[in-house]
C-alpha cells in the first residue's frame, strides 16, 4: 500500500478516505509542519499532498520562498523518491513558479481541488511510474 502524507493547514480541503482505499493508499494527514517533518525522518511517504502559500510578509525571514520550503528540503533528505502534489489557490498560482526553481513538483491542483482532479492527479502519478 502506498503512504500518502497531507500537509494541509486549512480546514477547507475534504477528506478522500474512499478515494485513496480505492487506490491503494493510506493516508497519514498533518497540520502542521513540524508534525510532518518528524513524520518523514521517521518513515518516508510515497506521495506528498501539500497546500502552497506564498510568503508575502516577513514570515519566513526573507529566506524561504513559502510555507511548504523547509518540509520540502526535508523531503529532499529523507524522501527524495515522493512524488510531491501541491495545492495552491488561485492567487497563489503566480508565485508557483519561484517553488518549482528551488525543488521538484510533480503536480499542482488549484484549489478547491475537486475529487476527480485528485483522483486524475493521483493516477498520472501512478501512470508515470510512482514506485
Amino acid at each position: 500500500m502506498k503512504q500518502l502524507y497531507t500537509l494541509l493547514e486549512s480546514a477547507t480541503f475534504l477528506r478522500f478516505p474512499e478515494l485513496y482505499a480505492a487506490l491503494g493508499i493510506e493516508e497519514s494527514r498533518f497540520q502542521s509542519a513540524r508534525q510532518f517533518n518528524k513524520a518523514i525522518a521517521k518513515r518516508a511517504p510515497d506521495i506528498v499532498l501539500a497546500e502552497f502559500r506564498y510568503g508575502f510578509g516577513n514570515n519566513y525571514a526573507g529566506v524561504n520562498i513559502s510555507n511548504l520550503d523547509v518540509s520540502l528540503y526535508a523531503l529532499q533528505r529523507h524522501a527524495p523518491q515522493a512524488k510531491i502534489m501541491v495545492l495552491a489557490d488561485k492567487t497563489e498560482q503566480p508565485h508557483i513558479p519561484k517553488l518549482k526553481a528551488l525543488f521538484r513538483i510533480d503536480t499542482v491542483l488549484d484549489l478547491p481541488c475537486s475529487k476527480q482532479s485528485l483522483k486524475s492527479a493521483l493516477q498520472q502519478l501512478n501512470q508515470e511510474g510512482m514506485n
